[in-house]
């Protein structure tokens, strides 16, 4: 009997710091002083500077051409609409303009979120709705452009480009780059090339105090929780939500980029 008993203990014993174990190797996230740049150091103990985290998050880089697009990311598009046979840019021939606004589903493809329209617009003008075609709200991986130069048009524009797997993702930019028309050409289903008069923003969905809010891709910490006396922030890592720990009396510490699905709780 004190056999069974003594091996049932260090069985519980052996289960319980198992356990423990499980959980340390989680950890949380830590922001942590350094110089030139803060680091965000993860729960497997990798350090990232702050202005490398967009980098290795989707490959944005301020001021170059393109970024990836990852569940809970946004789309806000905006298009200016004009009387006919007016110049499309400019106030000459302006009524007026339509937005949509698109989020990047977790399995993939878009969702349209909300859609702003104008009561009396031209009818050879296409719906703000529109301008992303039906085809391409259901890929898998999507690729967003500020600025493409296209002969056929003759102008720049924003471009999105859609695809089911990364390896068509990559050879449809490479296409793009060296010769953009045969990719985003009039029938092209894995193209959306958005007219000159229209605007395209990236935001992201975070939850600020228990509410959801989209704010602006690239946004810091501080532009949701300035001069906090009590912090809380948690980052999704490996399927769930982690804590973040901070210092934030640190006004350094609050420049730390945040990312999609943040939580973050303040006063």
């Amino acid at each position: 009997m004190k056999s069974c008993c003594l091996l049932l203990a260090l069985s519980l014993t052996t289960l319980l710091t198992t356990s423990c174990m499980g959980r340390r190797t989680l950890g949380s996230f830590q922001v942590l002083p350094n110089s030139p740049d803060y680091l965000l150091r993860s729960p497997d103990s990798q350090k990232t500077p702050f202005r490398e985290i967009l980098v290795r998050y989707n490959h944005f880089v301020p001021g170059h051409s393109w970024m990836d697009l990852h569940p809970q990311m946004e789309l806000r598009v905006e298009n200016a609409y004009y009387q006919k046979g007016a110049p499309k840019r400019g106030l000459n021939g302006y009524l007026g303009t339509e937005s949509a606004r698109y989020t990047v589903r977790p399995q993939g493809g878009l969702r349209l979120l909300s859609m702003r329209s104008m009561k009396e617009r031209p009818p050879d003008q296409r719906p703000v709705q529109r301008l992303i075609a039906r085809p391409q709200r259901h890929y898998r991986y999507y690729r967003f452009y500020y600025e493409v130069f296209l002969k056929r048009a003759g102008a720049q524009g924003s471009v999105l480009l859609g695809a089911n797997s990364t390896e068509e993702l990559h050879r449809l930019t490479a296409q793009l780059q060296t010769a953009p028309d045969s990719v985003c050409g009039d029938r092209s289903r894995n193209c959306t090339v958005f007219p000159e008069a229209c605007s395209v923003s990236i935001e992201m969905q975070i939850v600020v105090n228990g509410e959801p809010r989209s704010i602006q891709w690239g946004s810091s910490l501080e532009s949701v929780a300035a001069q906090p006396r009590h912090l809380e922030l948690l980052r999704a890592y490996a399927g769930r939500l982690m804590p973040v720990k901070i210092d934030a009396s640190d006004p350094e510490a609050l420049r730390l980029p945040l990312l999609p699905g943040d939580e973050v709780t303040w006063n």
